[in-house]
């Protein structure tokens, strides 16, 4: 998305992804573009085609609330997309950028990290992930501190391989993504993970032009996992106090479930690892268990 016209590139991107057919308009004879035509959206919106125009090319940037909603009804946009239609539409204040530094994990989320007994992770604004559980790093060997959730899933032959539904799984990775950058595309971390994405991955370029955006929600996950099988799951994530866009991201199954006894296992098979090679103060936390309740080892 260009730095000069967001919602321009915004209202592109989204009339290029609705065809004629799911607004029951004719299809008759070929379409040089893909989508809609800039006269059928305006045309639908009740605005002129030339007033579209010059929102697509940023010669008009100041459109009225009652437009962006007709826009965003031609447009099929969902209640969060027209949201985010409208952010992109204000005015932006100029300030000035200060250098983004990593956040730190509030110690009572890496707390919880510890004794939820499930593969939990946390994950900044950019999708970095900056705290990891053991759970975690057995379930999904790609998520490790410092690594990036995106970069991963688009350039690690190990993220493909693992998840069964990879390419919806990507793809809802990147709209929300998007969806909780807002506006604030101009850090210069989200510059340089984006254009490195966009030059090693086609699958990321096809998927970052259609400008998708979508809520922070609970998706299910179906994993081909090497240890335990096949595993279906959900991610749910939850907003963290503290530094803002943190994120704490926890896999979990249907009680009862098949599912749930094959996470417990991966589980265990976790454990056995720090039971032979170093003592109870160092092994991994057992489900249930804070690492902080153990005795500590006497001098």
């Amino acid at each position: 998305m260009s730095e000069e016209n967001r919602l321009g590139d915004y209202l592109r991107a989204r009339r290029e992804v609705v065809t004629p057919d799911d607004l029951g308009l004719p299809s008759h004879g070929v379409r040089r573009v893909p989508g809609l035509r800039r006269e059928e959206v305006a045309l639908l919106a009740g605005i002129s085609s030339d007033y579209y125009l010059r929102l697509e090319q940023g010669r008009d940037r100041n459109p009225s609330a009652q437009v962006l909603d007709a826009l965003a009804r031609v447009l099929l946009l969902d209640d969060t997309a027209t949201a985010y239609l409208h952010q992109l539409a204000a005015p932006r204040p100029r300030t000035r950028r200060r250098p983004s530094r990593r956040p730190a994990v509030p110690p009572a989320t890496a707390r919880l990290l510890e004794s939820i007994g499930l593969p939990a992770f946390v994950t900044d604004r950019t999708l970095d992930v900056i705290a990891v559980n053991p759970w975690a790093a057995a379930l999904v060997p790609t998520v490790r501190v410092g690594e990036n959730r995106l970069r991963s899933f688009f350039l690690d032959p190990a993220e493909r391989d693992l998840h069964a539904d990879w390419q919806a799984t990507a793809a809802q990775c990147v709209a929300v993504f998007r969806r909780r950058l807002g506006t604030d595309v101009d850090d210069p971390r989200v510059v340089r993970l984006v254009g490195e994405l966009s030059l090693q991955s086609a699958e990321f370029r096809k998927v970052w032009a259609r400008h998708d955006v979508r809520p922070v929600v609970d998706k299910p996950i179906r994993m081909n996992h090497p240890q335990v099988g096949e595993l279906s799951l959900t991610l749910s994530k939850l907003d963290v106090d503290g530094p803002a866009g943190l994120a704490l991201a926890v896999y979990h199954a249907e009680p009862g479930s098949e599912d749930a006894e094959r996470l417990a296992l991966l589980a265990s098979l976790t454990r056995e690892p720090a039971r032979r090679g170093g003592s109870d103060a160092d092994r991994s936390p057992r489900p249930g268990e804070n690492r902080l309740d153990r005795p500590r080892p006497t001098s």
